[in-house]
């Protein structure tokens, strides 16, 4: 019987130690489920996430100097648009605006700062509204002449990495041309082959950036076989993605 007031200290305190430990789990539960719903509405990604797909492009020990790698936002809705789009790399330490081209490409940073402190990229609009992808494209030149055999050989490194990747198959595809795309709006596009001393506009059509994208841009098309093997490619106002065709 003397133990008895001790008997109850301890009990008290088991009791009071359970109701903590239920109270940190359903603490833990509600953040868990804040973050799972954040994650849902989305207006953010994972830096960890995105770095690990852009990093294979950098390690890549293939030639490369005429491609470029970027990660792409696309709008699901074709009728929606990149105007005032914006997204920001967030993390303890960094701050950083990343600007979006016209076709929805960003230039992803690779900061190990940023990866380590496990930074997200965040979007001024819900991410569930958007794809990510990472995306090949040929590098612009900014004189606006282009080398046909650099063209060709532009297409068979962008091919080669995506075979590397796994995103084409390893065989049935083939390099037969570039596009160059322009903004709907843009004024006059002038897309020209030059060979001995002869310029020859390529026509001008509406249709999507990348072979994937739904959006509509005006487009210039420039297909080998269609062509002298030699000659030039004559640009008057830069594009604002050159992809890479395959058939």
């Amino acid at each position: 019987m003397t133990h008895k007031p001790f008997f109850i200290f301890v009990f008290m305190l088991l009791a009071a130690g359970g109701s903590a430990a239920q109270s940190n789990d359903n603490e833990m539960q509600k953040r868990q489920s804040l973050i799972a719903s954040e994650k849902q509405e989305g207006d953010w990604i994972s830096y960890r996430d995105v770095y690990r797909l852009m990093i294979r492009f950098e390690k890549y020990g293939k030639p490369k100097q005429f491609i470029q790698n970027n990660y792409q936002i696309t709008p699901l809705d074709r009728r929606a648009s990149l105007d005032d789009l914006h997204l920001v790399l967030n993390g303890k330490t960094v701050r950083l605006n990343l600007p979006i081209d016209g076709v929805g490409r960003v230039a992803i940073p690779l900061l190990k700062t940023a990866y380590d402190e496990n930074a997200e990229l965040s979007l001024n609009r819900k991410t569930n509204l958007f794809s990510f992808q990472t995306r090949i494209s040929i590098i612009v030149r900014a004189d606006g002449i282009y080398e046909t055999g650099d063209l060709q050989t532009a297409c068979e490194q962008a091919l080669n990495y995506l075979r590397y990747t796994g995103e084409v198959s390893s065989s049935g595809k083939k390099c037969t041309g570039v596009k160059f795309s322009y903004a709907k709006n843009a004024g006059d596009v002038a897309v020209s082959f030059r060979s001995n001393g002869k310029l020859t506009p390529l026509p001008v059509r509406d249709g999507p950036a990348f072979s994937d994208d739904a959006a509509t841009f005006k487009t210039v098309s420039y297909r080998f076989a269609d062509w002298p093997e030699r000659g030039q490619i004559i640009i008057q106002n830069a594009p604002i993605a050159i992809a890479a065709l395959f058939d």
